[in-house]
């Protein structure tokens, strides 16, 4: 018995975790083990409810459990709120407090969804990218921030920070997530000029000694953008910093076609780690049985393989995903010619009817 939070948070984020449980409950009965959920509130409806986008017993119960999967969280409506109460500080809130420093983001492209990149199909075929994104520091997290008036004039500041520990424990995952690959390592930065990038590539040669096997290279994040476009292919393990990885991580789910697509794991070294689709909430989408639940039911699949070391179960829903997939079925996102389109929940039923 595994117990999970569940933070379904705003907009779709009810809807495509609906079917990532279907999902996942399916794989539990064929496997033979149970998954308790404890649903509690995050984001937007959280402060409606509470006057907090992050409650406290949100936190005590995620906590308390083996797992924690997220939907998603924002709306429109909550745009003039003040900073500290928007729903997107639930996310930075929730990853401090339970201390999730390393976020993997696989960006992969299955050769069903080939033509559904915004790329030529010599660029994009066969890509397989995991993204390592360290999540606690940088610029999210340095201190001090703010807006002050300076020399009479309204200034706002905040401080991209990180200190050697924190940069060992995401190198530690870093390394040890290219051993499992294909052992190749790039590590992203702004080393030409930044002295917290200088700091960071120096911890990074210094852990890789405890690493020879695996082949260390690195990049400038300006060019580490374009060479995502220009040939994704010569990547395979990447690891940068927070804000640089979120920007790089949203430009390398595009090479698959849909935000819809990509799943993430943010893991924690002391206690439960975290399981989210990379998308937003699509508030516009809401209620309409359209988006695209492969990214909540791969982040299930992912909790699986990470939390509960079940990569049996983790291989078996992915290649229900591919093969429900080959047979033509495709929700709005993914749609092209001669396909099947088909809704959120019919999605969610099929992939579920695959496991076995």
């Amino acid at each position: 018995m595994y117990k999970i939070t569940v933070v379904s948070g705003d907009g779709t984020g009810p809807e495509v975790m609906a079917e990532a449980k279907k999902v996942l409950n399916k794989t539990a009965e064929v496997f033979g083990f149970k998954l308790e959920y404890k649903d509690e509130l995050i984001g937007g409806i959280a402060y409606e409810k509470t006057g907090t986008p992050l409650p406290e017993q949100t936190i005590k119960t995620a906590k308390d459990s083996d797992a924690v999967m997220l939907g998603a969280v924002g709306d429109w409506k909550y745009d003039t709120l003040p900073p500290e109460v928007r729903p997107e500080r639930a996310l930075l809130g929730i990853r401090k407090a339970l201390d999730l420093f390393a976020n993997l983001r696989p960006a992969i492209v299955w050769e069903d969804l080939v033509s559904s990149s915004p790329l030529k199909p010599e660029i994009v075929s066969n890509v397989d990218i995991m993204i390592i994104r360290e999540l606690t520091g940088d610029v999210y997290f340095g201190e001090p921030k703010g807006v002050e008036v300076i020399n009479g004039k309204k200034t706002g500041f905040n401080n991209m920070i990180y200190n050697e520990d924190e940069v060992r424990r995401i190198a530690k995952v870093a390394f040890e997530t290219a051993m499992v690959r294909d052992k190749k390592l790039c590590s992203v930065d702004k080393a030409n000029v930044l002295d917290v990038s200088r700091l960071w590539r120096e911890i990074m040669i210094e852990t890789s000694k405890d690493y020879p096997e695996v082949e260390l290279s690195h990049m400038y994040v300006d060019n580490a953008a374009m060479q995502l476009i220009r040939a994704p292919k010569q990547f395979s393990t990447i690891v940068t910093g927070n804000i640089f990885g979120d920007i790089l991580s949203d430009e390398a789910s595009m090479l698959s076609g849909s935000l819809g697509l990509l799943p993430s794991a943010s893991l924690s070294d002391k206690g439960v780690s975290l399981y989210e689709p990379i998308h937003g909430s699509a508030p516009d989408l809401t209620g309409k049985d359209i988006v695209n639940p492969i990214a909540t039911i791969l982040s299930g699949a992912m909790m699986l393989k990470y939390s509960f070391k079940m990569d049996e179960a983790y291989k078996t829903i992915e290649n229900a995903i591919k093969s429900v997939l080959s047979d033509g079925y495709r929700t709005k996102d993914i749609m092209s010619e001669g396909k099947t389109l088909i809704g959120t929940k019919q999605m969610g039923d099929l992939i579920a009817a695959k496991i076995k």
